[in-house]
């Protein structure tokens, strides 16, 4: 099966304001769209995937990773996560009304493409499934099959609110990067333990960073 992925990424100027104990107002964005660029990249080098959709608004965001071979989708809800996700999906489905799809956070810079891949071999087994985060409580991966909708529902407790709409969740081991997503220092760290892709290591470099 050959899957479609959809990713959302917030204007670069807001994105990860947690990680201000690590990085300041000047450091962020572009730590943010390194995420995204070396998330987009091992998606792309995913034997599973097809194509990827980002869902944005920010236009050097936007040209960045179009750079990469990713579609990029306007953010015309303007309403949030969950209604970029609907909106990016169903715009997907407009044109190929049977793709399976993913919904993949935009800030996985250790993702490696064949962890991703076993992870939507195991998803394909299921209408709707979804792989929790590091952290085991929120969902860095939501995914549904042709025959069904994503229902996206991210956000405060979202490993309970996906298992709650019925999705399974994917009970995997070593899939580590899969699961690594970066809204901390802590977490960025944790990141560059695993082996980040190389523009986040190269911006993560002009951090004092503990540890690194």
């Amino acid at each position: 099966m050959q899957w479609t992925l959809v990713i959302p990424l917030k204007p670069l100027a807001r994105a990860k304001s947690r990680l201000s104990d690590t990085a300041d107002d000047g450091v962020r964005p572009g730590l943010a769209l390194a995420f995204a660029q070396d998330t987009v990249a091992a998606a792309l080098a995913c034997p599973a995937v097809g194509d990827v959709a980002v869902v944005t608004d920010d236009v050097l965001a936007g040209r960045e990773l179009a750079a990469l071979g990713a579609r990029i989708v306007p953010d015309e809800p303007r309403g949030g996560l969950n209604a970029a996700l609907s909106h990016a999906a169903a715009v997907v489905r407009s044109t190929r009304p049977d793709s399976a799809l993913a919904a993949l956070n935009a800030d996985l810079p250790a993702l490696r493409p064949l962890e991703l891949a076993r992870v939507l071999d195991a998803a394909a087994e299921f209408p709707r499934a979804f792989l929790a985060d590091a952290a085991t409580i929120g969902t860095t991966l939501l995914t549904a099959r042709e025959d069904a909708e994503l229902r996206p529902a991210f956000g405060l407790d979202s490993r309970a609110r996906h298992r709650a709409s019925g999705a399974t969740e994917l009970p995997l081991t070593e899939v580590d990067s899969v699961r690594q997503d970066v809204d901390t220092g802590e977490d960025l760290r944790a990141a560059l333990a695993l082996g980040v892709g190389p523009r986040t290591a190269a911006a993560a470099a002009r951090l004092l960073i503990p540890g690194q």
